[in-house]
């Protein structure tokens, strides 16, 4: 098992190394099998007097799959603590899922709910762009299915997951609503009419997923 160690705006000092090898490789002793690489990025607030968050986060790449957790706090030893139990659980949920994949043919996805297609997303709120862009991220965007995308979104701690949908060749992302269930967004054609077309062979694509594909969807 590949892990590397990140830090931003902190000194990665061979006790700080230690413990977290001792940490994350106890959190994912039981699970190795399936690990392939985990990457831990500790960061520290630039200005400690004023917001003393001292944060871990940790991505594990499990079998083409990505795990990730997050827990800060005004202690880095403790944020670590907290991240290492976190990941664990994300990671035995995991494990849960791929056996129940085994045992069932199917999986049913409760509490996602079919949305109709409107033309407002943001009702009376104003749009707000960020000043400057401070993080850029590259990362593989193999195609998957709606479900795939789904316990993806569930795996990495977030509240949307972009996803290349494999039905239609298309980017669509799926996201948690406010009041429960989730959405899928797609892209629709300048004509106003929604893709349902698979983009290598023209064939229509069909989801028995029970998730309404929409290109606006109100959260």
């Amino acid at each position: 098992m590949k892990l590397v160690i990140h830090g931003k705006n902190i000194e990665i000092t061979d006790a700080i190394r230690e413990y977290v090898h001792q940490k994350i490789e106890k959190a994912v002793s039981h699970f190795q099998n399936i690990t392939n690489e985990v990457d831990v990025h500790l960061s520290v607030a630039r200005n400690p007097r004023i917001n003393p968050k001292q944060a871990a986060e940790v991505t594990i790449y499990a079998n083409g799959n990505v795990i990730r957790a997050e827990e800060s706090s005004e202690n880095l030893y403790a944020s670590i603590d907290l991240v290492a139990d976190k990941i664990a659980r994300q990671l035995r949920k995991y494990k849960e899922r791929r056996h129940e994949k085994k045992t069932h043919a199917q999986t049913n996805i409760e509490g996602v709910v079919q949305q109709t297609v409107v033309t407002d997303l943001i009702g009376n709120r104003a749009p707000e762009l960020p000043e400057e862009v401070v993080r850029t991220k590259y990362f593989a965007m193999p195609p998957m299915t709606v479900t795939e995308a789904l316990e993806q979104l569930q795996l990495v701690g977030h509240d949307f997951y972009m996803f290349r949908n494999s039905e239609t060749g298309e980017i669509n992302v799926i996201y948690e609503r406010n009041h429960g269930g989730y959405g899928v967004i797609q892209p629709r054609n300048s004509n106003g009419h929604i893709n349902h077309t698979n983009g290598k062979n023209g064939k229509t694509a069909h989801t028995n997923t029970g998730i309404t594909e929409a290109s606006h969807v109100n959260k």
